[in-house]
């Protein structure tokens, strides 16, 4: 791949969105040519016909369980032209948080072509305002296992499968700086022992990193909690230049240990700098001087990490990353100085065909603070037939054999850029909490716990992580929220008053006017150990995750046993909602 300057990438970028309807056709059409012969377009008549209409009159919106036997035929070794013209070689693995089983999807060589342009194209604007030189990225990146299915086929993360690409690699030199750690951290086997090293590697070269970055947000506040633990530790192995033997990988010794040189003055001035600090505020910018933002995902189930992220990051700004998911990217950040509650996203019209269907509320149900709404559909329109302010459900079709396939997210259009929308995420459409007629999603558990967080600030407290559970195990059920907090100074007072206030702030009407009839039973509120949901990534990991991809699950299934096992053995405390009467 050739080296683009910045304003090469833009003028790119402004020349496909000018005219983003011709160009959805044309890549609609380069979709259906290539997978022409593909059996799922075959068995829905589509005739090799590559034109928008004849498309959408044959081929039906589809969810995951609607493909996933033409995907467990790839990963069982059929290698025949299933859903894509050319054999799929290897499969990306979706988090599985939820329900806690992955899903497979397929991943290819176009896939990873639309990746790289993604980033390019919110490289070049990142870099248009906050320009950074020849220096390095800390970047808190981790590789998962590599399976290889019945059939042959490598199973993996998407990230995984990114950072395992030697054309990735090259594509990333063009645009990114040097992660400061060495392949061997990023791939190694245990996660605590890169996490280690990543932080290590980082204050080595500490005044070259220009900015600091991982997949989500999560990871990012996890590192720096790590960082309040260990500090004195890297203080040490910088010091003597001796790695710590909590580091037993051999290969990420020998890679390490070649960077590692004894540096007492480096050592001494880390540890004054934490040593000077007030509660970790500003940790970034205090070790990290030439740092100019702070870059990951943080929208949708991140955003409950960005009070914490702020307080590490002090001054420097927090950059939200691309918009996408492992079925496939959609838009690029152009505007990065918008805060991450504020960040749009500009789709990119030649990476995937993409359709919007309408979301309409219905009278009656219009709450200013729910997400939790049953809405009218309409038909799927085009990416340049949406309007301004109306939200819709994303659906792909994309060069790796998903075709009109939902997203699952509900996003607003907040404007144009050229011709090709601008898109607000707003949630994950699935419900998260519902009992009988109540409907509660993730953005609306988010609301509730952040309005019984203000009790918790009056005590310096803060809620570390959270989730959620219907509990049907006695008439009737309840919602149960599980919070880890950050001190065990909390009083019985205030966490009984912050169940109340969060039964109270599930506004959605069908829960309020099941609780005033007790056809649904008092909200609960567990409160857990500190390190809980340490213990819940490191189950994560054990079945091959990585770190860089988990997220938190904000709604546990009763399927999911393991995961509940952990969170039930370490409830220390629990308290009933009494704000609608014992």
């Amino acid at each position: 791949m050739t080296i683009c300057s910045s304003d090469e990438i833009i003028d790119e970028f402004e020349l496909i969105t000018r005219d983003a309807g011709r160009v959805q056709q044309d890549t609609l059409r380069k979709i259906l040519e290539l997978n022409a012969d593909a059996e799922y377009l075959n068995r829905f008549n589509l005739e090799r016909r590559t034109d928008s209409k004849s498309f959408k009159s044959c081929i039906p919106l589809c969810v995951h369980s609607d493909i996933e036997s033409y995907i467990q035929r790839i990963a069982d070794g059929d290698n025949s032209q299933v859903l894509t013209g050319k054999p799929i070689t290897s499969l990306s693995v979706s988090s599985g948080t939820t329900q806690g089983k992955p899903k497979f999807l397929p991943f290819n060589d176009e896939l990873l072509q639309s990746t790289i342009q993604i980033f390019r194209t919110s490289y070049a604007f990142r870099n248009r305002e906050y320009p950074i030189g020849n220096g390095k990225a800390l970047q808190f990146v981790y590789g998962s296992k590599q399976v290889f299915t019945q059939g042959g086929i490598l199973a993996t993360t998407a990230t995984t499968n990114l950072y395992r690409s030697w054309r990735f690699k090259e594509a990333m030199k063009d645009i990114m700086s040097q992660c400061c750690s060495p392949d061997e951290v990023i791939f190694g086997p245990d996660f605590h022992q890169s996490l280690y090293c990543h932080l290590l590697c980082g204050l080595i070269y500490s005044d070259e990193v220009q900015f600091v970055f991982s997949p989500f947000a999560h990871s990012l506040v996890h590192a720096f909690h790590t960082l309040e633990e260990v500090w004195e530790d890297l203080c040490a192995d910088i010091r003597a230049g001796v790695l710590s033997k909590r580091v037993t990988t051999p290969s990420i010794r020998q890679a390490v240990s070649k960077i590692l040189r004894p540096n007492p003055e480096l050592a001494s001035s880390i540890y004054n700098k934490c040593q000077n600090l007030s509660n970790w505020y500003g940790v970034i910018p205090a070790l990290w001087p030439n740092a100019k933002y702070i870059y990951g995902i943080m929208t949708g189930s991140m955003e409950p990490y960005l009070k914490k992220l702020r307080h590490y990051a002090g001054h420097l700004p927090l950059m939200s990353a691309d918009y996408g998911a492992s079925e496939g990217w959609v838009g690029s950040n152009v505007n990065p100085t918008l805060p991450p509650e504020e960040v749009t996203y500009a789709v990119l019209p030649n990476i995937a065909y993409f359709e919007f269907i309408p979301l309409e509320k219905p009278k009656g149900e219009e709450m200013e603070n729910s997400s939790s709404i049953h809405y009218i559909e309409s038909e799927p329109v085009g990416l340049t037939e949406v309007e301004v302010g109306k939200i819709y459900e994303v659906v792909i079709t994309n060069f790796a054999g998903l075709y009109r396939y939902r997203l699952g997210d509900i996003v607003k259009i907040s404007g144009f850029h050229n011709s090709t929308p601008e898109l607000q995420f707003i949630c994950r459409r699935s419900l998260v909490l519902s009992i009988n007629i109540d409907k509660n999603t993730e953005k609306d558990l988010q609301l509730a716990v952040e309005e019984a967080e203000k009790l918790l600030a009056e005590e310096k407290l803060e809620v570390v992580d959270f989730t959620s559970l219907v509990d049907r195990s006695r008439d009737p059920g309840h919602y149960v929220i599980f919070w880890e907090l950050n001190s065990d100074n909390a009083s019985e007072e205030v966490l009984s008053s912050c169940a109340n206030s969060m039964d109270l702030a599930f506004v959605d009407a069908g829960y309020v006017g099941s609780r005033k009839i007790k056809t649904i039973g008092a909200l609960e509120l567990r409160v857990l150990r500190k390190g809980t949901f340490g213990q819940v990534m490191n189950h994560y990991l054990s079945l091959g995750g990585a770190v860089s991809q988990f997220k938190t699950p904000r709604f546990v299934t009763q399927s999911n046993s393991k995961v509940l096992q952990i969170l039930n053995r370490n409830v220390t405390q629990s308290y009933f909602s009494t704000a609608y009467g014992i």
